[in-house]
Order: C-alpha cells, then sequence, then structure tokens
C-alpha cells in the first residue's frame, strides 16, 4: 500500500504490462525511442557543428543539450543560476556532506521511463521513497483536527479513511473511466487512449478538481471531502489542487504519477551534473571524450539571458547578462516561461499572439520545504507504553502539513522534512526566515508529538525553499486551471513548426511546465526530447525510418484539438 487514499489501480493484477507516463494526451512511447539502437536522429553533415542556443541548464535543458551533441551539433548552454533547475540537491553547513535535501524534485514514479533512461544511463541509484504508509514507510500519523490516528497500513485508521479511499475510487470509476484508460495505457493502445480521453477533454475541460468530486455521489458528504483534500491521495493531501482543471489529476493517477516513489541516492542534481560531464560513446563530429562541459569555456554555462530577438534570416538572437551577443540559427527555451514575460526582453515576433497568450496565461502552484539535519533517526524508538515508533511520516492539517522522515542507516545522521506545502499553505510561510519557520514547525509537531523532543537532536541550521520567492522560478510547476486546455496544447505542440510562418520558427519551448505532465521531471525529458526533433528537423535532419520521432508520428498521437470558437 502505497497512499493514505489509494488510487483504483493499488489492486491490479501485477501481472498486467508495466504503466508509463506515456500519458493520454500524447501516447508516445519515448521510452521505446530512447532505447533504440538507431538513435534519435541525425542532420546532414554540412550541420555539424552548427551552435544551438539551450536557455536553461534544468533537466530539460541538459537533456536537450546532450542529445544535440550526439548528433554533431554545438550546443551553447545558458544559465542564470546552477545546473539542475528544480533538480536542487544542498547540503547544510558543518554537517556530513553526505546528508542532503531536496529542494526540487525528490521523489519520481517507476512510470518515468523515459526519465528512469537517463538515471540509468550515468550510473545513479534509487530506493523507495517514504510516503504516507508506503512500504517504505515504518508508520504514518495522519492528524487532523486535534485528533491522532497511528497507523502501518490503511487498514490500521479508523473507518471513515476507507470510506473515503472506497469514494475516490468510485469516483475515478464513474466519473473518468479508470479501469478502462487503465487497461489502454498499459496496453499502449493508442487508438482507445484517444477515444476515452477525447470525450473526457470535451467533457471536463471546464471543470475543477473540487467540481468534480462534488458530481459524484460517492463524495456527496461534506465531511469525506474534507478529509480527502487534507489526506488525498499517494503523497498526501490534494486540497491545494481542489481549484485546477480535473483533467490535470487525472494525467497523474491514470499514469500512476503519484505511486510507488523512489528518491535517487545521493541528490537528485547528480543527474543533470552527471550528464553535463558524460562522454558519450556513441557521437557524431566530436571527437571521443567530447562532453557538455567541453564544449563550455571553463566548463561552465553561458550566464543568464537578458534578451531574446529575431534578425536577419529568421534566426535567433541572443543578449546574455556579460552583455555577449550571439546569433543561432537554432534555439531551445526550457526556463520557466514567465521568465519571457518579465526577466527576458523578448520581440513580439519571437511566437505567435496565441502562444504569447498561453505562456501569459499559465497558473503555477507556490510551495515550500524545511529540512534539518538530526544526530540519528530517532523516530524508530519505541514508545515504552505503546511499543509503537516516537514520531511516524505525518500528515496533518497543521502548519506542517507533510512531515518526511529521511535515513540512511540506524547508526547514521539524517534528515527530517519537517514541512512540504503548497499554495496557500506555502504562501503562510513566506515571510519567515528559515529559523522562524523551524520555530513554527516544531511547535506544530509538538502537539502531536508531546513526548519527543526533536530539537534536542538537530545538529545543524535548517535550509527552506520557497520557489515562488525564487527570482528564476516565480513558482513550483505548472497547473492548469479549468478552461486551459487550449493553451496548454499550444505549448506543448509548438515543436511542430511547419505549422508556424516562417517568421516565427527555430525557437523551440521545453521544459515540465510545457508538459502535460508538469512538476514531474518526465514531462521535462519528454519535451526535451520533442525540442530535440524539431531542432533536428528544422536543421534538415531526419530521425531512422525503423525509430520515428514524435514529429513523424504527430499525425496519428496529436493532441485532442478543442474549438476555439
Amino acid at each position: 500500500m502505497t497512499s493514505t487514499v489509494p488510487n483504483a489501480i493499488e489492486h491490479a493484477d501485477e501481472q498486467q504490462p508495466p504503466i508509463t507516463m506515456f500519458g493520454p494526451d500524447f501516447p508516445y512511447a519515448y521510452d521505446d525511442f530512447l532505447a533504440h539502437p538507431a538513435g534519435l536522429g541525425q542532420i546532414p553533415a554540412t550541420a555539424h557543428g552548427t551552435e544551438v542556443a539551450v536557455i536553461g541548464g534544468g533537466l530539460s535543458g541538459v537533456v536537450a543539450a546532450y542529445e544535440l551533441m550526439k548528433m554533431g551539433l554545438k550546443p551553447v548552454v545558458y544559465e542564470a543560476d546552477r545546473i539542475g533547475g528544480r533538480l536542487r540537491t544542498v547540503g547544510f553547513d558543518g554537517c556530513d556532506p553526505s546528508l542532503t535535501a531536496e529542494m526540487g524534485a525528490m521523489r519520481f514514479p517507476p512510470s518515468s521511463t523515459a526519465l528512469q533512461h537517463y538515471i540509468d544511463l550515468v550510473g545513479l541509484e534509487t530506493r523507495a521513497f517514504p510516503n504516507p504508509l508506503a512500504e517504505a514507510t515504518p508508520s504514518t500519523v495522519v492528524d487532523l483536527k486535534g485528533e491522532s490516528h497511528y497507523a502501518e497500513t490503511l487498514d490500521d485508521l479508523p473507518q471513515v479513511y476507507r470510506d473515503v479511499a472506497e469514494a475516490w475510487a468510485k469516483c475515478l470509476e464513474e466519473g473518468a473511466d479508470f479501469s478502462d484508460m487503465n487497461r489502454a495505457l498499459r496496453e499502449r493502445d493508442v487508438p482507445r487512449i484517444r477515444e476515452i480521453w477525447a470525450k473526457l477533454v470535451e467533457k471536463l475541460d471546464n471543470q475543477t478538481f473540487y467540481g468534480f468530486l462534488c458530481d459524484s455521489e460517492a463524495f456527496k458528504s461534506f465531511r469525506h471531502r474534507e478529509i480527502f483534500g487534507q489526506v488525498g491521495f499517494g503523497t498526501g493531501g490534494w486540497d491545494t489542487d481542489f481549484p485546477n482543471s480535473i483533467l490535470e489529476i487525472l494525467r497523474v493517477v491514470y499514469t500512476e504519477a503519484d505511486d510507488h516513489h523512489r528518491g535517487i541516492v545521493g541528490g537528485s542534481q547528480q543527474l543533470p551534473l552527471r550528464l553535463w560531464e558524460r562522454e558519450p560513446e556513441k557521437i557524431v563530429h566530436w571527437p571521443h571524450g567530447t562532453s557538455l562541459k567541453s564544449l563550455h569555456v571553463d566548463g561552465e554555462p553561458r550566464p543568464a539571458v537578458t534578451r531574446l530577438n529575431r534578425t536577419a534570416g529568421n534566426r535567433i538572437t541572443v543578449t546574455d547578462a556579460d552583455g555577449d551577443i550571439r546569433t543561432y540559427q537554432a534555439a531551445i527555451f526550457t526556463a520557466q516561461s514567465w521568465m519571457l514575460l518579465s526577466k527576458i526582453a523578448c520581440d513580439d515576433s519571437l511566437f505567435p499572439i496565441d502562444h504569447w497568450t498561453a505562456i501569459e496565461r499559465t497558473h503555477y502552484m507556490e510551495s515550500s520545504k524545511l529540512f534539518v539535519p538530526v544526530d540519528r533517526p530517532f523516530w524508530l524508538d519505541k514508545d515504552e507504553v505503546t511499543g509503537r515508533d516516537v514520531m511516524s511520516m505525518t500528515l496533518t492539517d497543521r502548519m506542517t502539513r507533510g512531515t518526511y522522515l529521511l535515513d540512511d542507516g540506524p547508526d547514521r545522521p539524517a534528515v527530517i522534512c519537517l514541512s512540504y506545502t503548497w499554495c496557500d499553505d506555502s504562501l503562510k510561510w513566506l515571510p519567515l526566515s528559515a529559523n522562524e519557520r523551524m520555530e513554527v514547525m516544531l511547535k506544530s509537531l509538538g502537539e502531536i508529538y508531546p513526548k519527543v523532543d526533536i530539537r534536542k537532536h538537530v545538529i545543524g541550521n535548517p535550509v527552506t525553499v520557497s520557489w515562488e520567492n525564487e527570482p528564476y522560478f516565480m513558482g513550483a510547476f505548472k497547473a492548469n486551471l479549468p478552461g486551459h486546455y487550449r493553451y496548454q496544447r499550444r505549448l506543448f505542440t509548438h515543436f511542430m513548426q511547419e505549422r508556424l510562418p516562417e517568421d516565427k520558427r527555430g525557437i523551440f519551448l521545453a521544459g515540465d511546465d510545457i508538459s502535460w505532465t508538469a512538476g514531474w521531471a518526465e514531462g521535462a525529458v519528454q519535451t526535451a526530447l520533442n525540442a530535440v526533433w524539431g531542432v533536428m528537423h528544422h536543421l534538415g535532419g531526419e530521425t531512422d525510418a525503423t525509430n520515428p520521432g514524435p514529429g513523424d508520428l504527430y499525425e496519428e498521437i496529436a493532441p485532442v484539438e478543442l474549438p476555439e470558437d
């Protein structure tokens, strides 16, 4: 059991094919594309060595740059802050360097198969992440309205939680054809996926997550909806998502994005950093031993982009923070899309007006975390009276909302994520310093665990992040509101540029907020691969006939198109 309120797939036949974040909107097998021995494609020899700007050094930018380099192009990566983007792993001053905190992405589902390709490629290990009631989690405490319940499985919780779990399963089945879609995704039955999803997109594009629950007879009880919002499924409470489009939530549950999570041993930021330094075995044009690092002066990306404009011949001209101006035949923009509205001076001619509208209307979620290092995983100590763990992974309606306990063995220092919050819950922390946040969190947790002195185990200063306050992010991840499907479709399909006027081609959008699965690293990888295909095609290249790319199969798998009038 991986969830306090599990989705319906928990009881699926283990012999069925595994699910992937293949997705209902664009059912393209990115994992097969990456695994094929023919590679992702080739460009004409006359284009070898051509510079391509890659703006943003997060996972999407580094993956795109890595694959362009393998084709014989010369990616020029621009990064305003640090390589990794929202894969950000930090240490604690004065503590063992093995103690780390994941300020951004920290848990990844097995269904992220394109992401897993790169995790395996650079030799990283993963291990089960201690989500609520996951097998890797010794115990979970659910604390609502001042009443705490200790559980090792869902069956240990009061009946009302099982009722809520059942209501969620019924709601998905009756309102979203869950079993049919699950079966189609497992079998990669593209016609059936498209048939089911087309009806749901038309029916539900204007519906919020909360409205979807309210329309279900299974959730007629306000108490059940309230508990579901506070405890949720998979990773915890989802009430901060209640105003968002139900289509966003269905993508998550259909693809098991919120289930069976794993963390990257040593920290997720290692993935883009290792790709940056990796020397591919198969590479065109460049000598063996070439890496992204070696293609950049001093092994560092160019600094922040301050201006983007079009110049003669439909070229893309990039000005950076050092005042350096370079012009490119093609560019990939992977940074947070609002940067195009604020931090970067842009020509209106970069994109069609409908795409500018979609960028401007993108809705981002706020998110905050705070971590502290502790001397050992003391939470595994047993209460002398009850025999239970003295502290547990905690879901609560108090300020902390979600508290995660992370250890590397019983005799080693450990880390507590004292709080992980989203949206309004995140904004409550925004004015407070790291130490002020810690004091409020310790007070809340002290009310749940009055016999546990957490403070005496703390061995270093807390580290914190509020992504809405990060100048190059201004939010944690995209989450569409009702009615935003058309906007997201414009952004995702931007890599198909033959439909655009010639003077609007050559710059390609990528990144997790361009994907259908924002907030998941898989979406960053998938859109990077779309953009790589787009650049290759733009420069006269093509894929091998035995391994068609996402653009080659576009007409068969294109996202549902809703009418504009």
